[in-house]
């Protein structure tokens, strides 16, 4: 009976992440990426897309290339309109759309300013879709759409719903000191956090409709008391508290809808609207897996960033996780820096042979890890190819 709950379970994942734009923004911290990677004009990076943000973000440091990988051309497709958005080069536009969430003369604009720079499967997917970026709507923010976003719209009607919790979120996004934050963290949790919230926490569907696959929902869930809801209720005391909030753009975000000028990624900050204009053809969408794209473009690549989906890998498919190591450490240098995140405490699914082959550096990691302004991860490992 358990294997046909967990096998309905992972269909439902696999749909919800095949069929839907998941990630409306990138939900990992390029800043402490940035520090590990340390790229330079010799660099040429394999990444998962997710919702392009960080790549946009890497491609400050003026790398030679960054091959951004999603077998979901949704999401390579929201890096192409992102990347249309620059390449045009009205910045109110750009920051309206990504920074603010929508325009409210959208259709215009993306018929005359962006869908020229499209290719052809990104512009047939935002003819259909960049509705989304509509302020006249009822969401009113692109970052209330994809199935993440309508988590983050609930979340936010709940919240209008209660003034004085909503007051609570506006003081704690408007603190200047740890101090002031714990205080007004703690007056806020136990209505940012209820009975039903944790109860949803705690759904596999819930998660799903988050990115969240069963594997790591197991994983997580196995190691805290409360499960998923004991996890995230950790975490989300250590960001608000731990961590200063001014710069806290993830959760501003969340919480708001949309991003402000002073709190904001890199590629949305018009200081560095002409750098991402100078460097954005390094940028390369690639609709594909990892192994498929390192066997196609065999090279010595300098940096991959892998995210968390070989939680997933190590859970359903063991023998394409292997094929996908042997495939990275073919295609490394000495000095390769790999970079990757999960929902496991401390990874045990590496396969044997990359373990004479890779350095991982834990303290540092773990170090770095606790600076993460997210906190949707249980662990962080940064390696580097002998």
């Amino acid at each position: 009976m358990q294997k046909k709950i967990n096998k309905l379970k992972d269909k439902i994942f696999s749909k919800v992440h095949t069929n839907y734009l998941i990630y409306n923004t990138c939900w990992e911290d390029s800043r402490i990426d940035r520090q590990f990677l340390d790229l330079n004009k010799e660099s040429e990076v394999v990444m998962i897309t997710s919702a392009g943000c960080n790549a946009l973000n890497y491609s400050l440091d003026g790398p030679k290339a960054i091959n951004c990988i999603d077998v979901n051309p949704r999401q390579n497709s929201l890096l192409e309109l992102k990347k249309a958005c620059i390449r045009n080069g009205d910045f109110d536009l750009h920051f309206k759309m990504f920074g603010k969430g929508g325009h409210k003369n959208i259709g215009e604009h993306y018929r005359a300013k962006l869908k020229p720079y499209l290719p052809d499967y990104a512009a047939d997917f935002w003819d259909r879709k960049i509705g989304k970026f509509n302020v006249k709507g009822e969401k009113k923010s692109f970052y209330f759409f994809g199935t993440s976003g309508k988590f983050a719209w609930l979340f936010k009607q709940y919240f209008d719903a209660k003034p004085h919790a909503r007051k609570l979120i506006d003081r704690l996004l408007s603190c200047e000191t740890l101090e002031e934050q714990r205080r007004v963290y703690d007056e806020l949790e136990p209505k940012f956090i209820g009975k039903m919230s944790l109860w949803l926490m705690n759904r596999h569907l819930t998660m799903a409709l988050l990115g969240v696959p069963r594997a790591q929902f197991d994983l997580i869930s196995e190691k805290y008391p409360d499960a998923m809801a004991g996890f995230i209720k950790t975490n989300l005391r250590h960001v608000f508290t731990k961590l200063p909030i001014q710069d806290n753009y993830f959760w501003r975000l969340y919480l708001t809808g949309k991003y402000t000028k002073a709190c904001c990624p890199e590629y949305l900050k018009e200081h560095n609207f002409k750098d991402l204009q100078q460097n954005i053809e390094v940028l390369k969408p690639h609709t594909t897996t990892i192994s498929n794209f390192l066997k196609k473009n065999p090279r010595a690549y300098s940096h991959y960033v892998l995210l968390d989906h070989q939680d997933w890998l190590a859970h359903h498919l063991p023998k394409a996780l292997e094929e996908e190591w042997d495939l990275i450490l073919k295609n490394s240098r000495p000095g390769t820096k790999i970079l990757l995140r999960s929902a496991a405490l401390q990874i045990d699914f590496f396969p044997d042979f990359i373990q004479d082959r890779i350095d991982w550096d834990r303290e540092k990691a773990q170090k770095i890890h606790r600076k993460d302004r997210v906190g949707t991860y249980a662990s962080t490992y940064m390696g580097v190819v002998k």
